[in-house]
């Protein structure tokens, strides 16, 4: 099948050259006659000399790139992708029965710009973030189901609010293969009920797994407060850790009650657990000092864009601020970033800034970051999004 060819300006190559997966929209000289969004396209040099092929789409991202040095991709891209991503799984010992949830692709860290896709047991819950994933939705589902050793049976497409909305594509979240049968996963042995169907992202956030498993150690004998809890993740992991209490607070009711279900899943009866749905920085603010000795902020992104980074910075500065002024002498403070504009610089700057405020003397224990299931690209240093400090404060 021949494709259109974008032809870029000169001297803007460099870039992809080492491979990094994006062209701009200002380093294209010219786009062919009758190009669609979402469109696979050849890229070529401003001589003419073949890069890659990716998709195409309007904005400042303009070509997604899915492969170099070809003029076309392997008739078998997706499923190759698939394979090699489902290796480094197992290699990474992710897959197992105590163990049924995953990052099994996250785009441009598994060479597929666009596309994330988390696995739920036997169901693979799938997001396209470009358009040109979204019409290759049905041939990939095809490739996960038919994935050797993965028994993925069910694949929930869940795109509404993460394709860009000048495409208007107007997708709908469905089952593109099987349909709903059950929805507990099992994490590092515990159980979670996943509610990909109505939950934010794909219905659970998996890339904090390692960092719950580094909490539960720390988590023996301590008054825990789990900030922003979402599904309790963080809760039930220092329940299993043998925390004194903990107390999980989100503004949403509707997450209060699935950590509450995710605590009697594991922790039926159990007495130590609390749940608050209610502002968190008010929750900070009118609670009592010294209350607890480990505090969890990990809080949704304050800084989704360029245009909000100032006072997404501001914000974390305020909220570690509060913490600050509250925790236990000797406590314990886990504090994250998920916000991908904002740099480990920046978020460790916010919080230095509000420790030196506090007055109190604070110390890094660990500086923590995404997974080893949501690779970075090394050519994409962008796709290191998950920020995070475990600090000692005295």
């Amino acid at each position: 099948m021949n494709i259109k060819t974008i032809r870029l300006k000169k001297g803007k190559e460099e870039s992809l050259l080492r491979r990094h997966p994006w062209v701009f929209s200002g380093a294209i000289a010219s786009l062919p006659e009758g190009l669609e969004e979402g469109e696979t396209v050849k890229v070529e040099t401003s001589s003419g000399d073949t890069i890659g092929v990716g998709h195409f789409q309007i904005g400042s991202i303009a070509v997604r790139m899915l492969g170099f040095g070809s003029a076309a991709l392997p008739e078998d891209f997706y499923g190759m992708r698939l394979r090699n991503a489902f290796r480094i799984r197992q290699t990474l010992g992710l897959i197992r029965p105590d163990n049924t949830c995953y990052r099994l692709i996250h785009g441009e860290g598994d060479f597929i710009p666009g596309l994330i896709v988390d696995i739920y047991g036997d169901t693979a819950v799938m997001q396209a973030h470009s358009p040109g994933i979204h019409f290759a939705r049905h041939q990939i589902a095809a490739a996960l189901t038919e994935l050797p050793e993965a028994g993925i049976r069910n694949v929930y497409y869940k795109s509404e609010t993460t394709l860009p909305y000048k495409a208007h594509l107007d997708p709908e979240n469905e089952y593109l293969a099987g349909n709903y049968d059950g929805n507990i996963a099992i994490e590092n042995g515990l159980q979670f009920n996943i509610d990909w169907m109505r939950g934010q992202k794909t219905g659970f956030f998996v890339d904090q797994r390692e960092n719950r498993m580094l909490l539960q150690h720390y988590a023996k004998g301590r008054d825990v407060l789990n900030m922003f809890c979402y599904t309790g993740g963080f809760s039930v992991y220092a329940m299993r850790g043998g925390a004194n209490r903990v107390d999980s607070v989100d503004s949403s009711a509707k997450a209060a009650a699935l950590t509450d279900a995710n605590i009697e899943l594991n922790f039926p009866g159990d007495g130590r657990h609390h749940t608050y749905a209610t502002d968190a920085f008010r929750f900070l603010s009118e609670m009592e000092k010294d209350s607890y000795d480990l505090i969890i902020l990990d809080p949704p992104a304050f800084a989704k864009h360029r245009n909000a980074l100032k006072n997404g910075l501001l914000g974390y500065r305020k909220l570690n601020s509060r913490a600050f002024d509250k925790i236990r002498s000797g406590g314990i403070l886990f504090t994250f970033s998920c916000s991908q504009v904002v740099t480990k610089e920046m978020f460790r700057l916010a919080v230095f800034s509000a420790a030196a405020q506090s007055g109190r003397n604070v110390r890094i224990l660990h500086q923590l970051t995404q997974p080893a299931d949501h690779p970075i690209d090394i050519s994409h240093p962008e796709g290191e999004y998950l920020k995070g400090l475990v600090l000692y404060v005295e």
